[in-house]
């Protein structure tokens, strides 16, 4: 099984989301670090719909400019999405990838329903 993981190495949660997926025999891990290889608007979209989120919900306001952005209130989908772009540390994290679906893994636990 083939997973990708859009992963902040600075990010305990996204550590140890990759750790399980590093640990599960049969899966090969495709890390793709959003902060030196951004998402771009499509991706986003994608992640967002077969997740099941709205770019508000997959929006991270702790420790990210969001307030500053005024995203917290009343800020579009499409102004939420343009802002992720720009600024990737705006996207809650970590988003895994397998042939099974695409979760939001948080707690780290959720990568479980994509094996």
């Amino acid at each position: 099984m083939n997973a990708t993981i859009w992963h902040n190495p600075d990010c305990g949660t996204s550590r140890k989301t990759l750790a399980i997926l590093q640990e599960t025999s049969g899966v090969t891990v495709e890390i793709i670090e959003y902060r030196k290889q951004p998402f771009t608007r499509a991706k986003l979209e994608q992640l967002f719909k077969d997740a099941g989120l709205t770019p508000r919900e997959a929006l991270r306001t702790r420790g990210s400019p969001a307030e500053e952005l005024g995203l917290i209130d009343g800020a579009s989908a499409d102004r939420i999405l343009d802002y992720m772009v720009e600024h990737p540390i705006l996207v809650e994290r970590p988003f895994v990838e397998t042939n099974k679906g695409v979760r939001l893994c948080r707690p780290q636990e959720k990568v479980l329903e994509l094996l």
